[in-house]
């Protein structure tokens, strides 16, 4: 901030009529901090559970539950959200739990993509973690098999989407090491999304590794297994599993318990039925290879490579991307509530959310320290109507001094300003995560600081 305003603190006397301008100032910029905090109020919006009614339960879980619900009050009231609730208490048990919520939140906040569920808000109370995501009527793909057995081939669009999503987490430094059929899910539109981003892990590049043991024994890869590092290659096995899983009724390593699981993994020969195609027999052998350095997209090219993959020849992608292409199948939904295409094992239940006043160490909390989040879009909304385009003017300058002295009492306002826009949104006690000033009255203020200068 300091090369903002250019502050230097050796300055010279202040002179009476700097005193006055100083006074004139003050008064001003009193008037503004309260316009400002009125603006903030208007156009910022804190979330908590009271703001969201609880409809239906989706899925339950170890840690918690995940919620159909109604926003009854604030930005976008009356539209249908799925809520996930996590139990503080339950996460910070163990460590790497921890590290998964947090990485889960972050990663849904940085990445943005067509086939990406969408992280609306993000808060939490005393015993309980909350992340608002956008409602995905279509239910899982998981469902869709158990319905269909097998998909037929021209039905495998699905396998499209998840590709570039893979691919653009990869981008990013993120691999995704849980997908299987349970966290893809359908919209309306019948338009893919991954979901479920607990057991990603960021900061994967080009030569590096990572050796935690996770994610669903069936779709795991060989590395995983053997505990002998392991990058973003392992997420091109877990789509070779998921095609074949696709295309055949179950995934390719399968057995009565989990040791003989994770030995025809790493020891049997994959075998394919006669009734695929050369193309797609070509490409579930080249991404489900043993051996990662030979296996399909763990080259630099990463998604690149398999999108030229002769079983994609007939896909245009940049259509695939502006969901220009149909998708194969529509849920047949009767209206925004719908829930058919959820397991009735959890939708039967009566939706709530127990109170929790579970108390946790100082330690504990700073864990989920910036949790709370309000989307871009939901703030956009919410400055419909303010707007504010400061115009280009001159820097001030005293005494051909290339930098404009500022007094103690001027250092004194923009340290009182300062402290306004870094307020933070995750409750009294915390570090600092975000301002919550909008962009515009920012641009207020500093406006104002350098024309005083």
């Amino acid at each position: 901030m300091a090369g903002v305003f250019d502050i230097d603190l050796e300055t010279e006397d202040i002179s009476d009529t700097e005193v006055c301008n100083s006074a004139v100032f003050i008064k001003l910029v009193s008037h503004t901090v309260h316009f400002i905090l009125e603006s903030v109020n208007r156009n910022s919006e804190r979330v908590g559970p009271d703001c969201f009614e609880l409809l239906t339960v989706l899925g339950k879980g170890a840690y918690g539950k995940v919620f159909q619900v109604r926003k009854v009050q604030g930005a976008q009231m009356g539209k249908i959200f799925a809520m996930k609730v996590l139990k503080k208490a339950k996460v910070v048990c163990n460590a790497k739990d921890t590290a998964h919520t947090r990485a889960e939140r972050e990663i849904l906040e940085t990445v943005r993509h067509p086939f990406i569920v969408d992280l609306l808000y993000a808060f939490q109370t005393g015993g309980k973690l909350y992340l608002i995501l956008e409602y995905l009527s279509g239910g899982e793909v998981f469902m869709q098999l158990e319905k269909e057995g097998i998909f037929m081939e021209d039905t495998y669009v699905c396998l499209l989407y998840i590709t570039l999503a893979l691919g653009h987490l990869h981008s990013n430094g993120i691999i995704y090491r849980d997908l299987k059929p349970e966290n893809i899910m359908l919209n309306h539109e019948g338009h893919i999304k991954l979901t479920d981003f607990g057991l990603c892990k960021e900061s994967i590049h080009d030569g590096t590794v990572t050796h935690t043991f996770c994610g669903t024994i069936e779709y795991m890869a060989p590395e995983i297994l053997t505990r002998l590092g392991h990058n973003r290659a392992v997420d091109w096995w877990s789509l070779g599993a998921l095609m074949y899983d696709m295309m055949t009724g179950s995934p390719p390593f399968t057995a009565e318990n989990r040791k003989k699981t994770i030995d025809k993994i790493l020891k049997c020969k994959l075998n394919l039925p006669p009734y695929l195609t050369i193309d797609a027999r070509d490409l579930i052998k080249k991404l489900l290879k043993k051996s990662p350095s030979q296996r399909l997209g763990s080259s630099k090219g990463d998604c690149a490579d398999i999108q030229k993959h002769p079983f994609f020849r007939h896909i245009s992608w940049d259509d695939l991307l502006n969901k220009r292409v149909e998708p194969p199948y529509k849920p047949q939904l009767q209206s925004d509530e719908d829930v058919s295409q959820f397991d009735t094992r959890f939708t039967i239940q009566t939706p709530v959310d127990s109170p929790d006043d579970t108390t946790l160490s100082h330690s504990a909390e700073l864990a989920f320290a910036g949790f709370t989040y309000v989307a871009p879009s939901v703030l956009e909304s919410l400055k419909e109507g303010f707007s504010f385009e400061p115009r280009t003017r001159p820097v001030r300058r005293h005494n051909s001094s290339p930098r404009t002295p500022i007094s103690s009492l001027r250092v004194s306002i923009y340290s009182s300003i300062s402290r306004c826009l870094q307020t933070d949104q995750s409750g009294p006690g915390l570090p600092l995560s975000r301002p919550v000033v909008s962009g515009g009255c920012k641009q207020l203020l500093f406006l104002l600081l350098s024309w005083w200068q």
